[in-house]
């Protein structure tokens, strides 16, 4: 525990590095999936811009890339992540890789999400003149508010435990701390300690996404 105490500012820095992480990787991965999520809900056969083609290049492209284990993806994109970012270890890099792999989460949750809508309701918009776009704005994503905050809520604990990950080969933030000042040394409570702050970041996360979710489903 004295160890502990005496790199505390350490674990502070940790925990902002993971808050920076996460909090980049939910907005950008929060908008490249839900536009991607809606690309591949309307283009599925039969619904607002029906494209088959489309619609199986997306649905591949998600299929090859969601399933990837975080480790081996974020060293398969090191060359990417170094273009763009300029290093590959690091919170911004591991920003950059965690916002990628989520993305491709994201977006299938949007669209299981949308695919549960009422087809009734869409079907009445189209009816009175209710153009694609209308219809995506005012009604898929208001419609499906409350799953998509649920799901957004997953993600985030997802975020949280690929961060962590990122923070074993480089990243930062607490996985690093866990394992350069805890594992490493054989200084258990200092990992104990490093674990409860994850749960407790998680469980934050998870009841402001269960707040908001209620709150949307109630309207």
């Amino acid at each position: 525990m004295d160890f502990f105490l005496s790199n505390i500012d350490v674990f502070v820095t940790a925990i902002w590095q993971t808050l920076f992480m996460v909090f980049v990787s939910m907005v950008v991965a929060g908008i490249i999936g839900l536009a991607l999520g809606i690309a591949l809900y309307i283009t599925r056969p039969g619904n607002l811009l029906s494209n088959r083609t489309v619609f199986t290049v997306l649905n591949v492209i998600v299929n090859i890339i969601r399933p990837i284990p975080f480790v081996i993806f974020i060293t398969a994109i090191n060359p990417l992540t170094t273009k763009v970012v300029g290093t590959t270890i690091g919170p911004s890099a591991a920003a950059f890789a965690l916002s990628l792999a989520a993305s491709f989460a994201v977006s299938r949750i949007v669209e299981q999400s949308l695919v549960g809508i009422e087809p009734g309701v869409i079907e009445a918009a189209r009816a009175v003149g209710a153009g694609p776009w209308r219809i995506i704005v005012t009604i898929l994503i208001p419609e499906g508010l409350g799953p998509l905050i649920l799901g957004y809520s997953f993600i985030f604990v997802g975020i949280v435990d690929m961060s962590a990950q990122a923070g074993i080969i480089g990243g930062g933030g607490l996985g690093d701390f866990a394992v350069a000042y805890g594992s490493q040394r054989y200084n258990w409570p200092v990992v104990y300690i490093t674990v409860a702050t994850i749960v407790v970041l998680v469980q934050l996360g998870q009841f402001l996404g269960n707040y908001l979710a209620r709150k949307a489903l109630r309207r």
